[in-house]
Formats: structure tokens, sequence, C-alpha cells
């Protein structure tokens, strides 16, 4: 019963802010250009979620998220130009697609590289983020509608606020149900102490699969509703610095901290476009000078992030809360 009650607590304001912004949509209650920014947030929230589950719960320091970012956005766009219009039932199987060609590369590309630990599996994770780029940048060679360098156009825009907080509250509830399960204290263990956790006879590589599986397919959702929100693809959109981003969420947020992933992503994302609309045109630039200061400042404050080790009664798994 408590934990129906905590559920609630937690996506009763989601549901209600999908609502606003189904109105704020309809009848231009909000300026729409916020309304994106928001979608947006959400967007980056899930993709963060899936970072956080592989570096911040699993341990696996991930430096190609924005990767498997692109290969879900490439491929549900793909399925939705191809079959959809504009139809919601293809739209919902086109970000299925993406989550699953996501996974399927994760699973491709973990075989090899999840065996390496700490700084090795970064620099092999930052290769292969690499590859894909200059894959998006020339694969109109072999599939002529993802366009290349020159972007991929015609994507309907089907991502609205509902389907944004719908699927940020589903990551949640996904996230949090498996990290507080036998599998979830599996993959914290091999964060803490893989030798410890071996010997107690976790099976290593097939937990680290799994949750690196998981994390890079909540980044392939993400990215199917990134492609339809802004109805254009760019192979730029999924470069290293993405990654970067991410990452820099999850630890401003604090490292397998779900909370602050939450918070972190939508002051990320806003603190961006605050700036762009403070800051005069000629010093917009500066923002890359202003958000560094702040991140150094953070870590010397609060190096365990923002949350530390608290959680949102409805994250935390504990239904006395």
């Amino acid at each position: 019963m408590r934990t129906a009650i905590n559920l609630f607590k937690a996506f009763g304001p989601l549901c209600l802010a999908a609502g606003l912004g189904y109105l704020a949509e309809s009848g231009e209650m909000i300026n729409p250009y916020w309304i994106q920014i928001f979608q947006l947030a959400c967007i980056i929230a899930i993709s963060s979620l899936g970072l956080n589950l592989i570096y911040g719960f699993t341990g696996l320091f991930s430096l190609g998220h924005a990767a498997f970012y692109g290969v879900g956005a490439y491929t549900a766009a793909l399925v939705m130009k191809s079959y959809g219009g504009e139809s919601q039932y293809v739209f919902l199987a086109a970000l299925l697609a993406g989550c699953a060609g996501a996974a399927i590369v994760a699973y491709l590309i973990g075989v090899p590289t999840l065996r390496l630990t700490s700084d090795y599996l970064g620099i092999a994770t930052l290769g292969f983020g690499i590859i894909m780029k200059v894959l998006f940048d020339n694969i109109d060679s072999f599939i002529p509608q993802l366009g290349g360098a020159r972007g991929m156009t015609g994507i309907a825009k089907m991502t609205t606020v509902p389907w944004a907080v719908v699927f940020l509250g589903i990551s949640l509830i996904l996230v949090r149900n498996l990290i507080h399960s036998s599998y979830g204290r599996a993959l914290v263990s091999i964060r803490e102490d893989e030798i410890a956790a071996g010997t107690m006879g976790i099976d290593i590589f097939r937990c680290k699969m799994a949750g690196f599986v998981a994390g890079c397919a909540l980044a392939g959702l993400s990215g199917g509703l990134y492609a339809h929100l802004y109805a254009f693809l760019h192979p730029s959109n999924f470069d290293f610095f993405k990654s970067v981003d991410v990452l820099m969420i999850v630890v401003l947020g604090g490292i397998g901290n779900m909370s602050g992933t939450l918070v972190a992503s939508f002051g990320w994302i806003f603190l961006l476009e605050g700036l762009r609309v403070v800051l005069p045109p000629e010093y917009i630039e500066f923002r890359w000078v202003l958000i560094p200061v702040l991140l150094i400042v953070t870590m010397l404050v609060r190096p365990e992030g923002l949350f530390g080790f608290r959680e949102f009664p409805f994250l935390s798994g504990r239904d006395d809360e």
C-alpha cells in the first residue's frame, strides 16, 4: 500500500505535467520553445538514467553513450519514415525498434569489450563512438534515406509532452525495479568489488552484459524520441561531446543516484537554454565558460554529487518512507 502511495506521489506530478503540456501545446498557454525544452529535458533524463545504470550502478566506464543514442534515433526514424506516416501505433513500434536496435548493437559491442575494465573499457567505447560517428556521416552510401552528412529530413514530428513524460515515468519504474531486485544488487556488488562478487557466485560477465544492454536500450529509446521531436537528424548530434554531456549529468547528480540524475538532467538543459536567453547574442559562447566553472565548484563543494546517497522516497525501494 505504501509503495502505491509513493508511486502516486511521484508520478502524479508527472501526469499533471503531461496534461498541462498537452493543454499548452493545444492552446498556446506556454511559449512553444519552452515546451520543446521540457520535452528535451525528459529525453535527456531517459538517456542519463541509462548511463547511470551502466556507470553509476554497474561501474562500467562508458564514453560512447551517444553512439547508442544515435542508433536508436536513426532506427526509429527509418521505421517511422518507411511505414508510419503519422500513425501513433507505428510510432510506438518505431520507438521499440530503436530501443531494440541499440540493445542489439550494445550486445555485439559488449561481447568483446566488457571483459575490459576501468579506463580500457572507456577507451574501447570511445573508439566505438568515433566509428559510429563516421558511419553516420557516410551511411547514405548504404541506406540513402538516412541522409549521411547532409542529415536526415522528413521525419514525422510525433514526440509530445505526454509521450515524453510517460516514457520518462516508465524508464524510472524500470530502472528502480531493476536496481532494487537481485539483479540490481548483483550489479552494485560488481561495481563495489568485482573479485568479491565473483567469489560469491555472481556471473560477472552476464550481469555486466545485462546492465550494459539495458542502459543502452534506454539510450536508444531516448534517441527515438529525440528524432521525432526535432524531425531532423545530423551526425553531429551524436558525437563524443554528446556523450560527455550525459556523463556530466550523471556525475553532477551523483553516481549511482536516480534522483540526482533526474534533477540534474532538467537543471542542465534549462541552464543551457536559460543562459541562451539571458546572455546577449555576442556573449552566448560564454556559456561554455560559466558551465565548467559551475561544475568545478560543484565537484569541490559536493564531490558526491547533488544528492549524494539520498533518493526520493518513490525511488528508494523502501516501503516505509
